[in-house]
């Protein structure tokens, strides 16, 4: 999945333009349709956040150009399209305003997390946000899956630097997309099965995406077995971290993805609709943990 992320950026790359402003946080003023603005520095909410992750919280494709786009990430963006975690907590309290960070990394993998982890603690995050793990899946086949026991271990270590650099941050683990359901939804558009079928996109499960013998089938389960077990190390590897960790049970891999939450450059990454769809189910709401 690096591989062909890389190549699609690069053809793509003039069209940068069309997304103007994405940055850090894509600052806009927190006019965002769920929360209500306040002055002030309300009590307990971080004043600064880093996100952490891949190509998803990077946001890639949901500005007109299919490129970075962190304006719109659920996690760190600005803009006024997505009701992010950022603009959440900016019409709260003042005091993060412009003091967010978006470390993820389009084709990042769980062995990126460590250097995204001493990122965010360079920036002294309080609030650090992941989402990671669906490259893992995303291989060329599903023997080169990142295995179980590696995955557990490249998001311990991560965890381990934020929990010894950053004691008193907050941090929410994400679940991982079903990109299973994806493949259900998308191999009944003749167009989304159009883009899949010209290879790279996550290829061990979007391969042959209308196929129905058995080998392409048992290969689609695998994917989705290897994801829902991923799945279940963030959890009891959040749960191990500590009072400090919160899990989002599962709230993004039980997303009920329909092809309106994706970009229809690669129907792969959400568009600003799905990461706003993102923010809302992950969204803590309090910051009292």
């Amino acid at each position: 999945m690096r591989r062909w992320q890389v190549a699609v950026l690069a053809v793509l790359g003039v069209l940068a333009v069309a997304c103007d402003g994405a940055g850090v946080a894509g600052e806009a003023a927190p006019t965002a349709t769920k929360t209500t603005a306040t002055s002030g520095n309300a009590a307990g909410y971080p004043a600064v956040m880093a996100a952490l992750g891949d190509s998803i919280t990077a946001g890639v494709g949901s500005c007109l150009a299919y490129l970075n786009c962190d304006k719109n990430s659920w996690a760190a963006g600005g803009s006024n399209l997505v009701d992010s975690h950022y603009r959440r907590i900016l019409a709260k309290s003042s005091k993060i305003k412009g003091k967010v960070y978006n470390f993820s990394e389009p084709g990042a993998q769980a062995d990126a997390l460590h250097t995204q982890a001493l990122q965010a603690i360079d920036a002294k995050a309080q609030y650090v946000t992941i989402l990671i793990g669906a490259n893992d899946a995303c291989a060329r086949s599903v023997d080169a899956m990142t295995p179980v026991t590696a995955y557990r271990e490249q998001i311990d270590r991560a965890l381990d630097e934020l929990k010894d650099g950053l004691p008193e941050a907050r941090v929410l683990v994400v679940s991982i997309p079903d990109l299973y359901r994806l493949w259900q939804v998308g191999s009944r558009s003749n167009q989304a099965v159009k883009v899949w079928s010209r290879g790279g996109i996550c290829p061990s499960m979007l391969a042959d995406p209308t196929s129905t013998a058995n080998a392409d089938q048992e290969r689609r389960e695998a994917v989705r077995d290897r994801i829902d077990a991923y799945d279940q190390q963030l959890r009891k590897a959040c749960s191990a971290y500590g009072e400090k960790c919160r899990w989002d049970g599962g709230a993004v891999h039980d997303v009920r993805f329909t092809l309106d939450l994706v970009n229809t450059v690669d129907y792969f990454h959400p568009n600003a609709e799905g990461q706003n769809e993102l923010a809302e189910v992950t969204w803590p709401g309090r910051f009292d943990w």
